[in-house]
């Protein structure tokens, strides 16, 4: 087996396919709804469901890893994810296309062990930083794949949406197994003991602060992935290729946040740095609401503030991340694994609450609504950690 640790672009693809499978059929949803003659709620849920199954299964991919090794995890969740997207190409039924959108949950392996992979090769105080970097350069893959999906579907159908996620898939097994070495000692204890450490974690209020952080402000950017098909294509009257473009507005706010975090993270601090991100993100967003209350009408109104909600979510999350991992180090993966299933099954009920908010003649006031309500939440958050540090004092090295 490979002991060494893997290169960064190994790290950059892996959670970037992760990324990628979340996002590149988005400007497709509309077309997709008309394939398998259905209503667009259903449809939607091939995002909701996706992000469901995707938290509950990073509660077991963390301490299986921790059990049993990061790369033997990742080669057989990448395996399965493959078989999955075959499915999806394959089917006509749209159930029977939710059952395989599900299995591609699988690849959230990819994200939340590039992390503890981090985790386990840098001391905690260049963690943030390099978290950072890492999705700095994987924010490239979702940025630019919401515009692939839609050219691709104009072009091909949305099926060439899965067939790309098809051959990313096969291309990244390839090279973690070739690139991908062992990073963590494997643990002596059984995995049920393993999960029995859970309640460690959940005792501890400075984990809570962390994940719930995390939770609120992606959930704006997840409830934003549930609403914004039906709004460009409904009240903006945006193509697929369109759709995809304004996307990629959100995801180039989150590559120069990641930039900045990874830059001075290690130099402002990771608490800082949350609560600005947090900040921009309640701002950007009362600013959009308060234009469109004013009478805007054009869709740059709309998605170039997404631009915030990518910027802020670019600052808080490689420092929340760091944050969170660094509560119990010697449980890094376990507290990956069950601080993105808190963030993304938050995101997983915002996004289907989206889905079901947004009906002609409302316009974009639903989803701005819900968006705003929980940017404010991530800032009561950030506030409940920096009140627990003044009791208890901050963490070493953050």
């Amino acid at each position: 087996m490979r002991t060494t640790p893997p290169h960064i672009l190994t790290l950059v693809l892996l959670a970037g396919l992760s990324a990628l499978s979340m996002n590149i059929f988005l400007p497709s949803l509309p077309n997709m709804t008309a394939f398998f003659d259905t209503e667009y709620r259903l449809m939607q849920l091939s995002v909701a469901l996706y992000l469901a199954v995707n938290a509950v299964l990073q509660l077991f991919v963390g301490p299986i890893s921790d059990k049993y090794g990061r790369r033997p995890v990742l080669l057989g969740a990448v395996a399965l994810f493959i078989l999955a997207t075959i499915g999806c190409l394959l089917t006509s039924n749209v159930y029977v296309f939710l059952a395989f959108r599900m299995g591609q949950a699988v690849i959230v392996a990819g994200m939340v062990l590039s992390r503890a992979v981090v985790r386990d090769t840098v001391p905690q105080d260049e963690a943030a930083s390099k978290i950072g970097y890492v999705t700095m350069g994987m924010a490239l893959v979702p940025m630019l794949g919401p515009a692939a999906g839609g050219v691709l579907d104009e072009a091909f159908g949305w099926q060439a949406n899965f067939a790309m996620l098809l051959i990313g898939g096969i291309g990244v097994l390839a090279l973690i197994w070739a690139d991908l070495g062992e990073t963590a000692r494997p643990s002596d204890i059984t995995l049920l003991a393993q999960f029995r450490e859970y309640p460690e974690l959940i005792r501890s209020r400075r984990f809570w602060g962390y994940a719930l952080v995390m939770a609120f402000t992606s959930g704006a950017f997840f409830a934003f992935l549930g609403g914004a098909p039906f709004v460009g294509t409904n009240v903006f009257g945006l193509s697929p290729s369109a759709l995809g473009l304004y996307f990629g507005m959100t995801a180039l706010g989150y590559m120069a946040g990641n930039f900045v975090s990874g830059r001075y993270s290690v130099r402002a601090g990771i608490n800082r740095m949350i609560l600005w991100g947090t900040l921009i993100v309640t701002a950007g967003l009362a600013v959009c609401l308060m234009l469109f209350l004013a009478g805007a009408a054009h869709p740059l109104a709309f998605f170039g503030f997404m631009t915030t909600v990518g910027l802020g979510n670019g600052l808080v999350l490689p420092n929340a991340t760091a944050g969170m991992l660094s509560v119990r180090p010697h449980l890094a993966g376990t507290a990956s694994g069950l601080g993105g299933a808190i963030q993304i099954g938050g995101g997983a009920a915002l996004s289907a609450l989206a889905g079901a908010m947004l009906v002609p003649g409302w316009g974009v006031f639903p989803l701005l609504g819900l968006m705003l309500s929980t940017s404010i939440a991530s800032v009561l958050a950030v506030l409940f950690v920096l009140h627990i540090n003044r009791i208890a004092g901050d963490l070493p090295g953050l």
